[in-house]
């Protein structure tokens, strides 16, 4: 397996000529760096003009390995050999890096470059990204990249320590200013002395634009490692480039706009840095926010007035730690009265609601106190908690919901106090507690009685003058009491049956069912050219085929016959008229697509002339069924009889101005991948997703799948 790394951006607030004066201090020998042994220089050369200058080296390195593993290799040393490229009038230097030692088993790259800072021309920007493919070494290949991962993360951490170190060395010589390169070179004594102070491309500079903190302000714009420690926090150099690749293949693909960095790095965290497992995670939860609209939650949705009346919860301030406080009075609250008046729909709308309005909270805070907030502490009152509370209708939809929260809100609880716990509280907690992943359980701390006032207790974590005066604090909150709801606003049980599940099956797709020579078709009417048709669809069961045709004739709606074969033909209504030739009445728009069950199919089509479009989903069978789009009367019994037969999908189209469209316009071929129900083992490719946006267009982006 090959591993990769990709660094943040890191700034010197320092010129290119002065870090190229540190930079080559390192050589031959570093002593900051013990397992630097030696290097010499194999070849060099030199542009006419001194503009450009090429240097080779051949790195010694000592790997602290275990004795019997180079013994076994063979080597005390490895050997790397480097090739600088420095261009001073371009103010850059590329640096590529590759193993010479064991070339053959095992396949080491590294690339850095020193660039001169696009917003500031005084700064000196450094990135690095590296890979390793063991292909075999001697049985012990899981050891080696162990070893080797571990070596390269510690010499990393030191990069930028080495640098700042030599920067100093500078400064007590007194370098502190190295003029640009001219067309005519300057010998090593122009480097002059200057004040310390000096403003012109020094090591200090009292321009306010030195100290100006720099923010990433758009998802083009790369990961410095200044705004990840000051937004994201402290992470480890492998930390590092798991964000900064899940964020760049997301950049690359998904042409809308992309998650917030804070949010990626919930589901890193979640799968503990592996990156595979947290792009799969964050696809899944993409795809339900999409389909369900969720970015537009806080704006769209209105909460009824029995939520406001009766739900006992609501957000309170700050922790010690400036994560936003969420107080919910569970014991206070008619979870049963609640569930029979609103059904679980608008409850798990208002949860998704406090989630979404935590997110933002947790941004503001970040920006408040000027450290980095990710997640909110919630405090849980069971005051009142009783067999009432246990109603099962109501424990359904709460483990229903907790299910929900943890696949699209990972990472999102700091801490869940949890206050007055009855006796009763053990069984609700034996219900809900499988379904809480074991990282979020340990951030639970259960209180029974009046515990929580004392040592270890509620001061702990909230300052005293904000604690809520129902639990004995001097503050005074708003959150409503709860109480029983009316019985009268209780609604049937038709009616909330006819509610159920809508948020997980009621969304912008439609379904349809695919027979044997009975294809499902779907007309579209074009009025204007280079309109983009775009669409999205699953194969949830059996094969298919997806063609797209055009025709300047309106169809014909099928006509409605009275013989009993004509109810068989009526399960998918044809719009290809039976007289209708191929390459005369209509044409071929898209190269015919074969898709799989399990794989999800995104597309688009930029229309060349106005006239009818028709999408067709056809049963994928022999080659003699595939050449025929047109229905016929043994093969529609034959589907009625053979469930094997029958084909479904789940689809979604929308038309939009070529003005509207923001997918690429230079690779609109359709893609498919396997969504998350699908075979596990299936090939995942590109894929695109369509969030709606509250005017109803469409952001058309794409994202990679991983294998």
């Amino acid at each position: 397996m090959v591993q990769e790394y990709q660094s943040p951006v890191r700034v010197y607030k320092h010129p290119f000529e002065l870090i190229m004066a540190a930079y080559v201090r390192r050589f031959p020998k570093c002593p900051l760096i013990p397992m630097f042994v030696d290097s010499e220089i194999i070849s060099e050369s030199q542009s006419d003009d001194g503009c450009v200058l090429v240097t080779e080296r051949r790195c010694t390195i000592d790997i602290e390995a275990p004795r019997l593993l180079k013994r076994i290799a063979g080597v005390d040393y490895l050997y790397f050999i480097q090739k600088n490229s420095l261009n001073r009038r371009d103010r850059t230097l590329h640096i590529e890096v590759h193993n010479e030692t064991f070339s053959n088993r095992v396949i080491v790259r590294e690339r850095c470059s020193y660039t001169v800072h696009p917003e500031n021309e005084s700064w000196t920007c450094f990135e690095q990204s590296a890979s390793l493919d063991i292909k075999s070494f001697f049985g012990f290949e899981s050891t080696a990249e162990k070893i080797a991962m571990k070596q390269y993360a510690s010499s990393i951490k030191k990069g930028k320590e080495i640098i700042e170190y030599y920067l100093r060395e500078l400064e007590k010589e007194g370098v502190t200013y190295i003029p640009r390169w001219t067309s005519t070179l300057l010998p090593p004594s122009a480097a002059r002395a200057i004040p310390v102070n000096s403003a012109k491309d020094g090591l200090h500079c009292k321009d306010s634009s030195c100290s100006a903190e720099l923010v990433t302000g758009s998802p083009d714009d790369k990961l410095d490692a200044d705004y990840i420690r000051r937004y994201l926090g402290d992470l480890t150099p492998l930390q590092e480039s798991c964000l900064i690749r899940l964020r760049q293949w997301l950049q690359e693909t998904h042409k809308g706009k992309i998650p917030k960095d804070q949010h990626v790095l919930r589901f890193l965290r979640a799968r503990d840095f592996n990156l595979d497992k947290a792009r799969e995670f964050l696809c899944q939860s993409l795809t339900w926010r999409r389909q369900h609209q969720v970015d537009f939650l806080l704006d769209t949705w209105k909460r009824p007035q029995l939520l406001q009346d009766y739900y006992s919860g609501g957000w309170h301030h700050h922790d010690k730690d400036g994560r936003p406080l969420y107080i919910l009075r569970l014991g206070q609250m008619d979870t049963k009265g609640l569930v029979r008046a609103l059904g679980e729909e608008a409850l798990l709308r208002q949860v998704l609601s406090i989630n979404e309005e935590g997110l933002r909270r947790c941004e503001e805070n970040t920006r408040v106190f000027g450290q980095p907030i990710s997640s909110w502490t919630c405090l849980v009152d069971l005051d009142g908690l009783n067999m009432r509370h246990l109603w099962r209708p109501g424990i359904k939809a709460l483990l229903r919901i907790i299910e929900i929260v943890e696949a699209n809100y990972p990472e999102t609880l700091g801490r869940l106090l949890i206050l007055r716990a009855p006796r009763v509280f053990p069984v609700l907690w034996t219900l809900v507690s499988p379904l809480i992943d074991e990282n979020t359980r340990k951030k639970f701390l259960v209180y029974a009685g009046n515990d929580y006032q004392g040592p270890g207790g509620l001061v702990d974590y909230i300052d005293r003058e904000i604690i809520p005066d129902f639990l004995q604090g001097d503050c005074m909150c708003d959150i409503p009491e709860g109480g029983m709801v009316p019985k009268f606003l209780y609604r049937t049980a038709e009616e909330l049956e006819s509610e159920e599940n809508r948020l997980l099956t009621d969304s912008i797709y439609k379904s349809a069912s695919i027979y044997k020579g009975a294809p499902y078709e779907l007309l579209i009417e074009i009025t204007e050219a280079s309109s983009v048709i775009t669409w999205d669809f699953d194969v949830s069961k059996g094969d298919v085929v997806f063609n797209i045709y055009h025709s300047r004739r309106a169809p014909q709606p099928p006509r409605k016959e009275t013989h009993g074969i004509a109810s068989l033909g009526a399960v998918n209504p044809q719009l290809i008229d039976k007289s209708w030739v191929l390459g005369q009445d209509y044409s071929t728009v898209e190269k015919a697509l074969m898709c799989r069950e399990g794989e999800s199919v995104q597309g688009s089509h930029i229309t060349r002339w106005p006239g009818f479009y028709i999408l067709q989903w056809r049963f994928l069978s022999s080659a003699a069924c595939a050449a025929s789009s047109m229905p016929r009367v043994d093969d529609v019994l034959a589907s009625l009889q053979v469930s094997s037969h029958k084909c479904k999908i789940m689809y979604y189209t929308e038309v939009l101005a070529s003005c509207d469209f923001r997918g690429s316009m230079t690779s609109l071929e359709s893609c498919h991948s396997g969504f998350s129900h699908g075979r596990p083992d299936a090939a995942m490719t590109k894929a695109h997703l369509y969030p709606l946006v509250p005017s109803k267009r469409i952001l058309f982006f794409k994202y990679e799948l991983c294998h």
